[in-house]
């Protein structure tokens, strides 16, 4: 350790860069001696140094000693200042960040950014609106901090309209607050705002070259069911690809239940010797869990690690158990859990959940749930897939006493919710609840007149999706209000034919809501392209692209 410091001359300039290095390798023990040397010198007085040590011990996590630095410090400026609010910030400590903000004498835009950030981070979105707001002057990064932030905290609408207000006062967006933008539309699962986006940036001609956009134009076009689109992207930047570009691709080909599409992306990787990473493996085992590919699944399992020396981590075990157990190996996806070199988490656990409703697996079944109810005990998703495991097979005490746990915790039941837009303007739909009136009697008049219609083709309701003990016309009457069945009849009426009607769910579509899309598709002579929780269903003639595999 340093000696004497005051009599090396110039060292003050390299101490930054010391200190800086401590932080970022966690180096605690040796930051706190150089900190002890220099607190017996004048360098303390020196404002990069003691902004140095001020940011190390943030770096390290250590926000108290950084408090006491601060409040030690001789001379502070603003960057001091907004370093204490965003370490506050870090360590969740929003209040006193809050407080810092109410203090410092003097801000910057730097100060007002890492407010706007802060409180996102922390999920506290209104408060990081009302600075915004309070601000006197804006620059694009303050635009797109709350533009992301939005996205963050699963405000995509609101992210959309603040781009749109953004643009309005003639500020030009930067490729940050494009991407976020273009996340957010991808959230919201509509074509129309994404095809405007994407015209901006032609007209504006800005290069996808740096990646980054031109993998969130990709991912937006697959994720609002365009995937023909996302591909015409991937395309364009063929020469220029970056690994996200490659990686946006095989996800999108995934959740669209093109696995062989897909796989052959990765191979054209390979063939062309760029290096996967381990979300191009993400993607690769997604797809064979859509597809039922086993054997190709297991295959890339072991590929990342041998060839590619990766070691997988949680997300991968979590795709490999979900492949297992879909295809009904649920023992061999229980032992893989049981071998994991990691914990499992709450997706593992939900995914042995959902397999084992899917294969009628009782008893491993209730060992994943109570495991994931320790895990998440106000996650709703997973009381009700225990619940409808044991409704399944006719264990109506125990659906009550799941249901009796779900309400001593104080958690509610996630209702499925359906979106769809219309001429620019977006509809959501709620399963079982009040339709706005000025839709409720053109909705289910046509929903009424759709069910006797598909049932003359075939469609008979599968009571066995209503998972509550009730008789069997009550059960096909909770039915025909799910979410889905009610924005596509909204859809038939309100969307010219010829054109395909797009509906987000937020929730797995079930077999009943299934079965009446495939049918609906035929009757109607309508695509209809359904994206649900994991993946997209398109709907022609009477069957789906998923080959009834979900």
């Amino acid at each position: 350790m340093l000696h004497h410091l005051e009599n090396l001359r110039g060292v003050e300039f390299s101490l930054p860069s010391v200190l800086k290095a401590c932080g970022k390798i966690s180096a605690f023990e040796e930051g706190r001696q150089l900190h002890g040397q220099i607190l017996k010198t004048q360098f303390l007085l020196d404002p990069f140094v003691s902004n140095s040590v001020l940011r190390m011990y943030l770096e390290l996590g250590e926000v108290g000693i950084a408090r006491w630095v601060f409040d030690k410090m001789p001379d502070r400026d603003v960057f001091s200042w907004n370093s204490i609010i965003s370490g506050c910030f870090k360590a969740g400590e929003v209040e006193s960040a809050r407080k810092m903000f109410d203090e410092i004498p003097e801000r910057d835009m730097v100060t007002w950014n890492s407010m706007i950030d802060g409180y996102m981070k922390c999920g506290e979105w209104k408060l990081a609106r009302d600075i915004f707001d309070e601000m006197g002057q804006r620059d694009i990064v303050s635009w797109t901090a709350v533009i992301s932030g939005y996205v963050l905290n699963g405000r995509p609408k609101d992210a959309l309209e603040l781009f749109k207000k953004m643009l309005d006062l003639r500020f030009q967006p930067d490729v940050a607050s494009i991407v976020s933008v273009l996340s957010a539309i991808a959230d919201l699962g509509f074509v129309e705002e994404g095809k405007w986006v994407h015209a901006f940036v032609r007209r504006n001609k800005i290069r996808l070259s740096s990646g980054v956009l031109g993998s969130a134009l990709i991912d937006m076009y697959a994720k609002c069911g365009y995937i023909e689109n996302a591909y015409h992207v991937f395309k364009s930047v063929m020469h220029r690809r970056s690994i996200g570009d490659w990686n946006s691709m095989i996800s999108g080909l995934a959740v669209h239940g093109l696995d062989q599409e897909a796989l052959a992306i990765f191979h054209e990787m390979e063939t062309r010797e760029i290096v996967p990473n381990e979300i191009t493996f993400l993607g690769v085992l997604t797809a064979c869990s859509h597809g039922g590919l086993v054997q190709e699944g297991q295959f890339y399992f072991k590929l990342m690690q041998g060839r590619y020396q990766m070691v997988p981590r949680i997300q991968h075990y979590g795709c490999l158990i979900d492949l297992l157990g879909r295809a009904g190996h649920v023992e061999e996806a229980d032992q893989v859990i049981k071998e994991m070199p990691i914990a499992p988490d709450l997706l593992v656990w939900k995914a042995m959940l959902s397999a084992c409703l899917k294969h009628g697996q009782v008893t491993i079944g209730e060992c994943a749930g109570m495991h994931a109810i320790e895990l998440a005990p106000h996650d709703s998703g997973t009381y009700i897939l225990l619940s409808n495991i044991y409704a399944k097979a006719g264990r109506w005490a125990d659906v009550t006493r799941i249901r009796s746990m779900m309400k001593e915790s104080g958690v509610r039941k996630v209702p499925g919710s359906s979106r769809i837009v219309v001429d620019g303007d977006i509809h959501e739909f709620l399963a079982g609840k009040e339709i706005n009136l000025r839709y409720r009697y053109m909705v289910l008049s046509k929903l009424e007149e759709m069910m006797c219609r598909l049932k003359m083709e075939g469609y008979e309701p599968d009571l066995t999706q209503v998972l509550v003990d009730v008789e069997e016309e009550e059960k096909e009457g909770l039915l025909s209000l799910h979410s889905e069945k009610l924005a596509i009849s909204f859809g038939l009426i309100n969307i010219n034919k010829g054109q395909p009607i797009h509906v987000v769910k937020n929730l797995r579509v079930c077999c009943d809501c299934h079965s009446f899309c495939k049918t609906a598709s035929k009757v109607y002579n309508r695509t209809i392209i359904l994206r649900d929780q994991s993946r997209f269903h398109h709907f022609k003639k009477g069957l789906c692209s998923c080959n009834d595999y979900w």
